[in-house]
């Protein structure tokens, strides 16, 4: 097992190494609870070492971001409904495989506001108020798009080619990757975005505003607040201040 590691090395990076490394420990650890081997071959072997303490996703500014939406042409359903679903992952800090899995009842009334529930990885329910930039997107979009009483049904549709028109399904993931590409060049971006910017971009804009990484934590559904941290970008200007200092 050792012997395999060091030897996907030297093809692969060091995450996907260690991912590897993780899919055969959980294999064996299945294998072992079934009782079909003793031990786990895996359990002792050490991955690579792997540090991160900036994540590699883009990040947008809170104008460069509220630009983007608001340069959306929300003339068509099509163009509300992608203002929504850009909308969702900014302010509501989500991924965007939860964001595609939502039902029109996942946006729902809770006292005098508006939530959203998240299905997350693993299985998890994550439920927070919506921003009320969010709440007004989406009802736009809701009541152009006549969901409102659609109940379980997809909330984020497809579209029918260049008609306007919605299907019935859910939109994919890979084809809300490309609106996000159309968007940003219709914006004229220079940095290639992708769906996670969003995500990393409401999380930044919070602790930019005096948020706490605890609370940016529990509102991404993180299990570790280092994952949050990669996606925070605050310290940013101040890195680039001090290198400024250096007067040559």
């Amino acid at each position: 097992m050792a012997a395999y590691i060091e030897v996907l090395q030297k093809d692969f990076d060091k995450p996907s190494v260690k991912q590897h490394l993780a899919a055969i420990r959980m294999l064996f650890d299945w294998l072992v609870t079934g009782g079909i081997v003793a031990t786990n071959p895996a359990h002792a072997v050490r991955g690579p070492t792997h540090v991160v303490k900036r994540g590699k996703t883009p990040v947008l500014t809170p104008d460069e971001a509220s630009s983007l939406l608001d340069r959306i042409d929300t003339s068509t359903v099509v163009g509300l409904r992608d203002r929504a679903l850009i909308s969702v992952m900014v302010f509501a800090f989500a991924r965007v495989g939860a964001v595609v899995d939502m039902r029109v009842d996942d946006y729902h009334p809770q006292g005098k506001r508006w939530w959203v529930r998240l299905h997350e990885k693993g299985g998890k329910r994550h439920e927070m108020p919506a921003h009320h930039t969010l709440e007004a997107y989406l009802d736009a979009y809701l009541d152009a798009a006549g969901l409102r009483d659609s109940g379980k049904s997809p909330l984020f549709r497809s579209a029918i080619g260049r008609t306007g028109r919605l299907t019935d399904h859910a939109i994919h993931r890979i084809d809300a990757y490309r609106m996000i590409q159309r968007r940003a060049a219709d914006m004229g971006l220079k940095i290639r975005i992708n769906c996670h910017t969003f995500r990393a971009t409401g999380i930044t804009a919070y602790m930019d505003a005096g948020g706490t990484l605890e609370n940016a934590q529990r509102m991404a559904a993180h299990e570790s607040p280092h994952t949050t941290k990669l996606y925070d970008r605050t310290g940013d200007a101040i890195t680039l201040d001090e290198v400024e200092r250096i007067r040559i």
